[in-house]
C-alpha cells in the first residue's frame, strides 16, 4: 500500500494531531470514551477522531466503534469535516457526522477552542449478531459535549438564569446564585454566547455496512430488496435477497425502482470519453494479469496496447468498444443484456437521494474500473489492490494521482454529477435506447 499513501490516495486529508495541548484534549476525550489515553505525541485522526495510529498503539483498530456499532467520535476541530471517514461499518456514518458539525459549526468552533468534543452515534442495538438484526436499527441520533461538560452546565445554567428571573424570592437564594456563579465559570454568559448543540436525529434508511462480508440494504423502495457481496443472508425481512452473482435479478431491481441510468443516454457529459477509459481500466487489467509490463505506457499507448494484446482482452472491452462505436460513429447497436460481463459498466445512479450508495454498488458489479471502485467504494478497492500484480498497482497509483487527485470534483462531477451544464442531446437516441437497447433486456 506503500505507494497509495506516498501519494495521498490512503490516509490522506487526515487532521495532524501534533501539538500538545491537541494531544492532551484527544487524550482527555479518549480517556472519557474508552477509559484508555496514548502516549503518542503526533499522530493524525479522521472526521471521527479516529487515528490508525492510535488504533495500532493501543492494539484496538476499533477503539471507537466497538462491535461496529454506535460509533463514537472525538473532534478537536471543525477541520475534520473535511476529513474521510476511515474503517466505515457503515455507508452513513460520515454523512451523518458532516451534516452534525456542518450544523453546529459555530458552536462547535467555540467549543473546540477550549476542549474537546466527544460523542456517539446512537441507535437502538448494541450488537450485529445477525443480519436480522440490522433491521432494527430505525434511526442514529447524535449525543456530544466536551469533556468538562460544558453543554451539559450550559443547560444547567440557562435553567437556573429562568429561575432566577422568574421567582419571586430568587435575590434572597443564596445556594441558587452560588450555583449560578460556579456554572458560569466553566461555560462564560451563556445569555450572551449560547453553548448549545443542535440536536441531530436522522433516519437510517437504505445503507450499505461491512458487517457479514457487506451487505447494501434498500428497506425503503416500492421493491425492497438486500444484495449480499459474499454469503446470502437468510434472516432479513426484504422481500428480496441477492447476491452479486444474481445479475439479472439486481439489473431488474434496479431498473423497477428507477435507480440508474445509462452513460451514453445522460446528458451533460461525454458518455463515450467515460466509456473509452473505462475500457482503458479493462485493458490494462487484462495485460497486467498476463504479465505485461506497463512502465512508461501513456494514455495514448492505450490503442495501439489493445492492437498487441487483442487475444487477452475479454467480453467487456470488445462490447463497450463496439458501444462507443455506436455513439461515436453511428455503428451498430450492440446488444447488451442484464447477464453480460460489461452490462453495469454502462450504468450510473440515477439522481435520487441513493445515489452514493447506488453508485457504490454499481463500482463491485464493475469491478475492473478502477476509478470508480476508488472513488465510490475504497474498502472494496482497497481489499481488491492488495492482490493485484505489482504493474498494475504502479499503472493505477499514478493515474489516480494525476488523473484524480488534482481534480477530485471536476472527475465526480462528470462520471456522478447530475448538476453539470447540459450538453445539447443527441437527436432520438433516448427513444432508441428505450426500445431496442441493451438494457431493455432487462425488462423482460
Amino acid at each position: 500500500m506503500i505507494r497509495l499513501i506516498q501519494r495521498g490516495l490512503m490516509y490522506g486529508n487526515l487532521f495532524h494531531v501534533a501539538s500538545p495541548a491537541l494531544v492532551d484534549r484527544y487524550n482527555r476525550a479518549l480517556k472519557h470514551l474508552t477509559g484508555q489515553t496514548t502516549t503518542l505525541t503526533d499522530f493524525y485522526i479522521d472526521i471521527s477522531g479516529f487515528s490508525p495510529e492510535v488504533g495500532e498503539a493501543l492494539n484496538d483498530p476499533l477503539y471507537l466503534n466497538h462491535n461496529g456499532v454506535n460509533r463514537q467520535f472525538i473532534l478537536l476541530s471543525t477541520e475534520q469535516r473535511h476529513c474521510p471517514l476511515l474503517e466505515a461499518k457503515f455507508s452513513t456514518s460520515q454523512g451523518i457526522l458532516k451534516r452534525f458539525i456542518a450544523e453546529n459549526e459555530a458552536a462547535l468552533f467555540a467549543l473546540t477552542a477550549r476542549d474537546a468534543v466527544a460523542g456517539e452515534l446512537v441507535n437502538s442495538i448494541y450488537d450485529v449478531s445477525t443480519p436480522k438484526r440490522l433491521f432494527d436499527i430505525r434511526a442514529i441520533t447524535v449525543e456530544a459535549d466536551t469533556t468538562g461538560g460544558a453543554v451539559r452546565n450550559a443547560g444547567a445554567l440557562a435553567d437556573k438564569i429562568d429561575t432566577f428571573l422568574s421567582a419571586d424570592d430568587a435575590w434572597f437564594d443564596d445556594v441558587l446564585i452560588a450555583d449560578m456563579i460556579t456554572l458560569a465559570d466553566q461555560t462564560g454568559d451563556v445569555t450572551r454566547n449560547p453553548v448549545h448543540l443542535k440536536p441531530l436525529k436522522v433516519e437510517k434508511g437504505n445503507f450499505w455496512t461491512s458487517h457479514f462480508g457487506g451487505l447494501y440494504v434498500f428497506q425503503t423502495l416500492d421493491h425492497p430488496a438486500t444484495i449480499a457481496s459474499g454469503e446470502k443472508p437468510d434472516d432479513v425481512p426484504t422481500k428480496y435477497t441477492f447476491d452479486l452473482g444474481d445479475r439479472n435479478r439486481i439489473a431488474k431491481f434496479l431498473e423497477y425502482n428507477d435507480l440508474t441510468e445509462t452513460i451514453v443516454k445522460a446528458r451533460g457529459i461525454d458518455g463515450a470519453a467515460i466509456l473509452r477509459q473505462k475500457m482503458d481500466f479493462i485493458l490494462v487489467s487484462a495485460v497486467t494479469e498476463a504479465g505485461v509490463d506497463l512502465a512508461g505506457t501513456s494514455r495514448r499507448d492505450m490503442r495501439q496496447l489493445a492492437r498487441r494484446h487483442s487475444a487477452l482482452l475479454p467480453d467487456e472491452f470488445h462490447a463497450l468498444g463496439d458501444l462507443v462505436n455506436w455513439a461515436e460513429n453511428g455503428g451498430k447497436w450492440p446488444r447488451i443484456t442484464s447477464d453480460h460481463p460489461a452490462y453495469f459498466y454502462t450504468l450510473r445512479a440515477a439522481p435520487t437521494a441513493d445515489a452514493d450508495l447506488v453508485n457504490m454498488l454499481l463500482s463491485e458489479l464493475s469491478p475492473h474500473d478502477v476509478r470508480q471502485l476508488f472513488i465510490c467504494h475504497k474498502q472494496a478497492f482497497y481489499a481488491a489492490y492488495a492482490d493485484w500484480p505489482d504493474a498494475k498497482k504502479e499503472y493505477v497509483a499514478q493515474y489516480l494521482e494525476a488523473e484524480y487527485k488534482a481534480d477530485k470534483a471536476g472527475a465526480r462531477a462528470a462520471l456522478f454529477g447530475h448538476d453539470a451544464p447540459m450538453e445539447t442531446p443527441k437527436p432520438d437516441t433516448p427513444d432508441l435506447i428505450a426500445r431496442v437497447g441493451p438494457w431493455g433486456a432487462a425488462r423482460r
